[in-house]
């Protein structure tokens, strides 16, 4: 995975008067766990762009007053009415434990059923993924070359080395389905003959 930095300063109180206070100054509260303490810290909304809106998964390096933690975004919470970003959850990486990660799936190829007129579904953008952080890939790549109309690819039908894979292996990622048009001719070539 890809790393991308993100820097700020530790909260010295914790609290919701403390937090919308660093909410009206353009900062997110934000916390760091699953290390050895919490860390509760507060950065720039604006820091937070190339971490939220990308299709990419990260691993997060947060640098405060000088110390840097290694994390993975576990959640990030948004304003009702406004959708601004009001706090973020970094799950903190530890040497030789697995971590938990949201990894974007790709397609790849030019799906069979889709060429005779059917319509490409991908149902699933990303996929949760449980490993050692240095060896979670950055994507999870899908060859469709070979669906035809009324195939899918299931989670069950994928192997991401050195990773497991925690969504239902039942449930459909990519599937090809039929259209109006494919079914207007399939049911009207019999009575052509």
């Amino acid at each position: 995975m890809k790393s991308v930095q993100l820097s700020g300063s530790v909260r010295p109180n914790v609290g919701k008067v403390d937090a919308k206070a660093i909410r009206a100054k353009g900062h997110v509260p934000c916390v760091i766990y699953g290390g050895t303490e919490q860390v509760h810290f507060h950065a720039d909304e604006r820091a937070f762009n190339p971490i939220i809106f990308t299709p990419n998964a990260h691993i997060v390096e947060i640098n405060l007053d000088g110390k840097v933690y290694k994390t993975v975004l576990q959640e990030a919470q948004y304003h009702k009415i406004n959708d601004k970003l009001i706090h973020a959850d970094f799950l903190e990486i530890v040497e030789g434990k697995p971590v938990t990660a949201n990894i974007p799936v790709v397609l790849e190829g030019q799906s069979e059923g889709v060429k005779k007129g059917g319509k490409l579904v991908l149902k699933m953008r990303k996929l949760k993924v449980r490993g050692i952080a240095a060896q979670l890939p950055d994507v999870i790549q899908l060859n469709i070359s070979k669906l035809d109309i009324g195939n899918s690819i299931a989670v069950g039908d994928i192997a991401v080395e050195g990773a497991t894979l925690l969504n239902a292996k039942n449930v459909s990622v990519v599937s090809v389905v039929t259209t109006r048009a494919v079914a207007a001719e399939t049911n009207a070539a019999p009575s052509k003959k």
